[in-house]
């Protein structure tokens, strides 16, 4: 029973009291040796009751617990066959809207979003006995169908071309299977579920033998339960003609943009394909402006760190950096700063790779690499626009680099971003592309790198204990003779089982001061620039990760990743 679960079932027996101590380390030596699943060999013993363990792991789930007994046929024919085999699951109660079904597996965290795209309506899992679930599932809707012996059947596509190559088919073709009620409700289904669970990527990825769908939520990517690969093609059709894109050009990448409106909200899909051995791999950023706070109050900066960054912003002129890896929030607080100057006083304008969020009263222009029309080129312009500030999407090479700090000093805000591992390495960077040191301490006004790590889920956080070694190796020790508190998620449906739920947003921020502005012109190294920064107070990373382990927030594991 639950075979591959053995640390979540060692955690629900011991976390409920269900074994004692000697027990577990009993059943987990077991385990070890004979490779039995735990649950088979404490439920072997006697040492805990078959519907005492399920109940146990229906509250850990947060699931009711149920009894099956075999459906009536009208329940049965809200699962088919198909479906109940390959998600193994039975259908125990449906009513409008909703059905309820009873997993084999109920530890599964995608199940009930793969189930209700599959199905198309809401799913209520419920946690029974697995082996009576597997006996009702053979029963009534048959054994799996066993794959003939000379490999898998391929599809037949319009036509009646059975295996034909991608190639042979015509855009008549392509548009007809785009087209086709299934594809188009599972297209929908999909990105009905990714943007309701909050995922900022959808990736739909062709292999060999699969056609797998993952979304990532909280940074991490989650895998689906993937689709026939037969419906690879017809699927990314379908994605090209809402992003009305050429179906029948495979051979070269193409870029564009789905807009949708979900529930009333408008969302924005960035498309991007790569042609790639199997075919080609989609992948969607999805920029859902109703789920982004566009604040400077409401992205995370203490307090401290929020009046330096509003400090700065409101010089008349001067370079504001936001740093940090790719997907670490830096675009979002560059917005929350154009939206704190959003004002009828001021005119701002914008050139983005691409615009991600459109902003009432802001002007802002898109690069278009094909047409010639890069961040230098664009920025060049923007001088002549009359403009108060100015937001460079990304400074990637001198030319641009040079053109916002003539911007600067011509009596302009512009506020940009760099990919560096910390806020000092954004000043010596900029000094590495050739940015003379006199012309940056006179213009550089704060750089503010950060980060994103997960959130404990405050449903199932509970404290532990990590190792002693690696609290040490982090001085981690107490403060004033108070010993620090660890927590971790246990996992429950709330996080799908991950221990974590939302972000929390790490801060370093970089004021530039006389003395390191002296220090600059003199040639200061990355390391003289971050010693006088700590000694003038600056909060590392680091620290504020410490800071957010204290409090419970976030994960040792989550500090080392991202720190």
């Amino acid at each position: 029973m639950f075979e591959g679960h053995h640390e979540l079932v060692s955690r629900i027996l011991a976390d409920q009291n269900l074994l004692t101590p000697a027990q577990l380390q009993a059943a987990l030596a077991e385990h070890r040796v004979g490779g039995k699943a735990l649950a088979a060999v404490a439920l072997g013993h006697g040492w805990v009751g078959r519907s005492a363990f399920l109940r146990a792991v229906a509250v850990h789930l947060g699931l009711d617990y149920r009894e099956v007994a075999a459906p009536s046929p009208a329940v049965r024919a809200t699962v088919s066959g198909e479906c109940a085999r390959r998600f193994s699951i039975l259908p125990v109660a449906a009513e409008a809207g909703r059905i309820t079904v009873a997993p084999v597996d109920p530890f599964d965290p995608n199940l009930s979003a793969d189930l209700a795209f599959a199905l198309g309506c809401d799913i209520r899992l419920v946690v029974a006995d697995p082996e009576i679930v597997h006996r009702f599932i053979q029963i009534h809707y048959g054994a799996r169908e066993p794959a003939p012996a000379s490999g898998p059947a391929e599809p037949t596509g319009p036509g009646g071309k059975a295996g034909a190559d991608d190639d042979a088919y015509s855009p008549a073709d392509l548009a007809q299977m785009a087209g086709e009620t299934h594809v188009v409700r599972f297209v929908n289904l999909v990105l009905a579920q990714a943007i309701k669970d909050h995922a900022s990527d959808i990736h739909f990825e062709p292999f060999e033998h699969v056609f797998k769908i993952r979304y990532r939520v909280d940074g991490t990517l989650c895998e689906l339960a993937p689709p026939p690969k037969s419906l690879a093609l017809p699927i990314v059709s379908r994605l090209k003609v809402l992003a009305n894109l050429n179906i029948a050009e495979r051979r070269v990448p193409q870029d564009g943009r789905i807009r949708l409106t979900l529930e009333g909200r408008a969302v924005d899909l960035r498309f991007s394909t790569l042609p790639t051995q199997f075919g080609e791999s989609v992948v969607l950023r999805v920029l859902d402006q109703s789920a982004v706070r566009l604040e400077l109050g409401q992205i995370g900066l203490p307090a401290s760190i929020q009046a330096a960054v509003e400090a700065v912003i409101q010089r008349p002129n001067g370079i504001f950096i936001a740093t940090g890896p790719t997907g670490s929030g830096k675009t979002t607080t560059l917005y929350s700063c154009l939206q704190a100057l959003n004002g009828i006083g001021h005119k701002l304008l914008t050139v983005e790779d691409p615009v991600e969020y459109e902003i009432e009263g802001i002007m802002q222009v898109p690069v278009n690499l094909s047409a010639g029309l890069t961040f230098a080129r664009v920025l060049r312009t923007f001088l002549r626009q009359d403009p108060d500030i100015v937001m460079v999407g990304e400074i990637r090479d001198l030319e641009t680099a040079q053109i916002a700090v003539q911007a600067s000093l011509t009596g302009h805000l512009v506020l940009t971003t760099l990919h560096t591992n910390d806020a000092p390495g954004a000043v010596t960077r900029l000094v590495d592309m050739g940015i003379e040191p006199f012309l940056l301490a006179s213009t550089l006004e704060g750089v503010l790198a950060q980060r994103l790590v997960r959130r404990i889920c405050p449903v199932c956080k509970v404290p532990c204990e990590p190792p002693a070694a690696l609290v040490r190796s982090l001085s981690l020790g107490s403060q004033s003779g108070i010993e620090p508190e660890f927590f971790r998620g246990a996992g429950c449906a709330s996080c799908h089982q991950t221990g974590y739920k939302g972000r929390l947003g790490l801060f370093e921020f970089l004021r530039l001061s006389e003395r390191l502005r002296e220090r600059l012109v003199g040639g200061a190294s990355l390391m003289d620039v971050r010693a006088v920064a700590r000694e003038e107070g600056m909060t590392t990373l680091r620290q504020a990760a410490d800071a957010a382990l204290r409090s419970g927030e976030t994960t040792i594991e989550e500090v080392l990743k991202y720190t």
